[in-house]
C-alpha cells in the first residue's frame, strides 16, 4: 500500500516497529498500544506539509483502519531545531530514542530492507536510551516523552540506560 505512493526514500518507522518488536519479545502476538503508522520520506523538493497531509487522506481512503501520519523527512529540521538533513536515514538519527530510530521495507524482491542507523542493540536488548542530543541538550524533551508513553509499564522486561 505504502509503496503504491512510488514515494523516495521511503520507509516505515519509529514506534510502529519499535513497538512490535518490544510486542513480540514481551511474547504477545497483539499489542496493547494502539499506534499510528509513521511513513516517512525524504524529497527536498516537495517539503509542503500539504502535500504530507494528502498522503495521509490518500492512505486513509486505501485502509481507514490505520491511524497513517506521513512526514517528509526533508523539512522536519525546521521544526526539531536541526541542520538540514540528507537523506531518511540521517534524519532518523536525531531522533529521540536508540530504539525508535528504526525503519523498515519492502524490496521488490527478497526479504524487507532495515533502516537503523544508531543499530539494532537496544531495540532487540530491551533498552530504553536517550540519542544524540535528547541525552543532554535536549534531555527535557526526553524526560517528557518517557513520562509520556508509560513504556515501562506497558513493556516490563525495558531497561532505562
Amino acid at each position: 500500500m505504502v509503496r503504491s505512493l512510488n514515494l523516495p526514500d521511503c520507509w516505515i518507522g519509529a514506534g510502529f516497529v519499535r513497538n512490535a518488536v518490544w510486542d513480540y519479545l514481551h511474547g504477545r502476538s497483539t499489542s496493547p498500544v494502539l499506534t499510528d503508522v509513521d511513513v516517512i520520506w525524504f524529497d527536498a523538493r516537495r517539503c509542503s506539509p500539504g502535500e504530507d497531509k494528502a498522503l495521509e487522506t490518500l492512505l486513509r481512503g486505501l485502509d481507514p483502519t490505520v491511524m497513517w501520519s506521513v512526514k517528509n523527512q526533508a523539512r522536519m529540521h525546521i521544526q526539531n531545531g536541526d541542520e538540514p538533513y540528507r537523506s531518511t536515514t540521517d534524519a532518523m538519527r536525531y531522533w529521540p530514542e536508540t530504539a525508535t530510530a528504526v525503519a523498515v521495507r519492502l524490496r521488490e524482491e527478497g526479504p524487507c530492507e532495515i533502516a537503523a542507523p544508531l543499530g539494532l542493540e537496544d531495540l532487540f536488548g530491551l533498552v530504553i536510551r536517550p540519542a544524540g542530543r535528547f541525552a543532554m541538550e535536549k534531555k527535557k524533551i526526553y524526560q517528557d516523552r518517557f513520562k509520556s508513553k508509560n513504556w515501562m509499564t506497558i513493556w516490563p522486561l525495558l531497561t532505562l540506560a
